[in-house]
This record gives structure tokens, C-alpha cells and sequence, in this order.
């Protein structure tokens, strides 16, 4: 068994069942000539039965038939706005594909175009490995005084976790709120499973240091930490991150301002602490678009974040400078496994009358990761 099946097997059970083989191997060719026109004629004879959503991270060739393009979140809440749609076609990671299965009507089918489009950063917390630190928590009678947050990158198995143990799930706009939440409720916060968005908002938006925040490691005994550093934590984060915002550092910085006079660093809350730390603007994947279309011609952006989203910010406003912030080529790997042939592929099964790659949330776990879900939803 492989090791993704090995952290597969800590979220649900059977890997095969939900993430199993991508497709039949009925996929059009990539070089198709015909594979817009094919694409465009199947979205017409679906008509609004189905509704696709694009996340900011596509390639332009998806995101050119998305109806609503966003963030994970946005795009989950846009699909349970739109209870008429019978087939949500989520152009985005298994992850995303999840949460709206989570909020969307049971009549709602939610279709994932090819199940291999994982989320490396969901994928380093299982519920196995989490489950086991709680255990290790309870046991230092910490369970009591902690509250878990869970990012929205997460599986619904974690999001679950954090519902049934009174934590929220929490985005990367609103992460200030739902810690500050948490302090109010208990001592500690254990964040899940993104340890950059954790440590940047406990020590630049809370006023926590760095020394109040603790890194659990899953494959280490006890999270590779002693009882007395769990203890004296105010913020236990896992080892998690994202691959791609992991990559920016204090070096891509200091190219980016050598190189382009009176340039302004913007970065997601995922990077490392000391490129956020020296950021001029930090924000969420939607603060980041707004931020750049708010701002006036001629000005100069090195933006820390996947670049397919980058690239259609310097293509969609011509008239500042828009540059990525690496200088080495780092597209999202998983996200970019939905292309067009397989989007062409699923939507000519619909219109064929056969749905494939339906993402389905077992009832259980739903439920308790809605409840986490709807806690970050009321938050004040």
C-alpha cells in the first residue's frame, strides 16, 4: 500500500471509495482541436441543471467555463445558494469538493473531475494522527482548556474532529476571529493543519511570540515534544503546510525589491512566518485579487502565491506590474489536475446520463463537520 493510501485510510476508510481511480480512461485527448467547441457544446446541454465552480487556482482553460470563480469557501457557499443546480461540477481539490457536499441539499450531486486533485496540506492531518494527539492531550488533562481550529484546508474527517470537540473551522480571512474565539473559550488552541496561518495570526494579529507556539509533529512520540513545552503552549500547531505558499522566501523578497523599484510584497498567510513578517500586504487569495484591482495604474506587485492566479492578475490588469514573487515556475500540482479534458469528460457523462467522480461525505461526518462549519459562520 502506498503512503497517500496509508493517509487516505485515516480520513474515511477506503481510500477506493472516494479517491480511487480518476476515470474510465475515456478522457479526450489534450490536443483534441475540437475540445473547446466539444467543452462549450456540453455546457449548453446542461443548461442550469449544473453549475461549475472554479477556484482561483485553475488554469484560465477551466476557469473560461466557470460560472463562479472563488475561494474554497465562497465557491462551497455559492453551490448551497444555488439549490436548483442538480450537478455541481467543483473545479478546485478533494477538500473543497467536501465542504460543499457538506452544505449543499442531500438531492445535490457534487462532482470532482479528477479524484487524483488532493490537497497536499489536508492530506497531513489524518484523523488517525489527530485523534491520537488528542489522546495524548487528554491525558496531560489539557482536553478541557483547548479548543480546536481547523483551516478550511482541511478533510471532513478533521472538520468532523473539530466539531464533535467544540472548535470551528476557520478561513484565512477570519482566522484572527475564530482564534480570539477560542481564547475566550479555554487556554489552548490546537490549529490544524496549516502551522504557517496558525503562528502568523497568533503572533501578528493576536500578540502572541513565537515562544508560546509549540509544533506538534504526527510521526513523532508525543508530537516530538515534552509535557512541560505542551503545557506551557498557549498554541499547539501541526506540521502541516502548503506546498506552494511554502516555497516564497526572505531571499525571493529581497530579488523582488533589487529588481523593481517601489514594489510591494504581497503575500497569502500561509508563507513562512518571516515572509509574512516582512510582507508590506498580507491577505487572503480574495484580499490579494482585491487588493491588486483596488490599486492604481503604474503601480508594482510581487505577489507570493500559486501562479495561475498570479499570471491572470498581470493579464487582467495591464496597466500595473503584477510579477511572481519566486523566481522558480511552482504551479499548485493537484489543483492542475483539473484540466479541460477532464472537465469535458465529466460533463459529457451528464449529458450522457452517467454521473462520475460523485464526491459523497458520509452522514455522520457531515453532520459534525457542518456543526463546525456553522460555529465559524456565527462567529461575531
Amino acid at each position: 500500500m502506498s503512503l497517500t493510501e496509508l493517509l487516505l485510510l485515516g480520513q474515511e476508510g477506503d481510500p477506493k471509495s472516494e479517491r480511487g481511480v480518476s476515470c474510465d480512461g475515456q478522457l479526450p485527448s489534450a490536443s483534441d482541436p475540437k475540445l473547446v467547441e466539444r467543452a462549450i457544446k456540453a455546457r449548453a446541454s446542461l443548461g442550469d441543471q449544473v453549475m461549475i465552480l472554479g477556484h482561483h487556482y485553475q488554469r484560465d482553460e477551466v476557469i473560461d467555463f466557470a460560472d463562479i470563480r472563488g475561494d474554497s469557501f465562497k465557491l462551497a457557499q455559492a453551490a448551497a445558494d444555488n439549490p436548483e443546480a442538480n450537478y455541481i461540477i467543483f473545479c478546485g481539490v478533494h477538500f473543497m469538493a467536501e465542504s460543499a457536499d457538506i452544505l449543499t441539499k442531500s438531492s445535490q450531486q457534487i462532482i470532482l473531475p479528477d479524484l487524483s486533485a488532493g490537497c497536499s496540506m489536508a492530506d497531513m492531518a489524518t484523523a488517525v494522527q489527530v485523534n491520537d494527539c488528542w489522546a495524548q492531550l487528554e491525558k496531560l488533562n489539557l482536553t478541557g482548556k483547548t479548543t480546536p481550529i481547523t483551516y478550511m484546508n482541511s478533510s471532513a474527517a478533521i472538520k468532523a474532529f473539530t466539531g464533535k470537540n467544540g472548535g470551528a473551522v476557520c478561513t484565512s480571512s477570519n482566522a484572527e476571529r475564530a482564534m480570539r474565539w477560542a481564547f475566550e473559550k479555554g487556554e489552548k488552541i490546537l490549529f490544524l493543519p496549516d502551522q504557517h496561518l496558525g503562528r502568523n495570526t497568533a503572533v501578528l494579529k493576536l500578540g502572541l511570540s513565537l515562544d508560546d507556539c509549540v509544533v506538534w509533529n504526527p510521526w513523532k512520540r508525543n508530537g516530538g515534544l515534552t509535557d512541560e513545552e505542551v503545557k506551557k503552549a498557549k498554541v499547539i500547531l501541526w506540521r502541516g503546510h502548503c506546498s506552494v505558499h511554502g516555497r516564497f522566501s526572505l531571499d525571493n523578497i529581497k530579488d523582488a525589491r533589487s529588481k523593481l523599484a517601489g514594489v510591494k510584497i504581497l503575500v497569502h498567510p500561509e508563507c513562512q512566518h518571516e515572509v509574512v513578517a516582512a510582507a508590506d500586504v498580507v491577505g487572503s487569495t480574495e484580499m490579494i485579487i482585491q487588493t491588486v484591482q483596488q490599486s492604481p495604474a503604474g503601480s508594482s506587485w510581487a505577489i507570493g502565491t500559486e501562479l495561475n492566479l498570479v499570471q491572470r492578475l498581470a493579464n487582467e490588469n495591464p496597466e500595473k506590474n503584477v510579477i511572481f514573487l519566486d523566481k522558480t515556475i511552482c504551479y499548485c500540482s493537484t489543483m492542475n489536475r483539473i484540466d479541460l479534458p477532464h472537465l469535458v469528460w465529466a460533463m459529457e457523462s451528464l449529458v450522457a446520463g452517467k454521473v462520475v467522480n460523485q464526491i459523497s461525505v458520509n452522514p455522520d461526518t457531515a453532520l459534525h463537520a457542518k456543526v463546525a462549519l456553522d460555529r465559524m459562520l456565527a462567529l461575531p
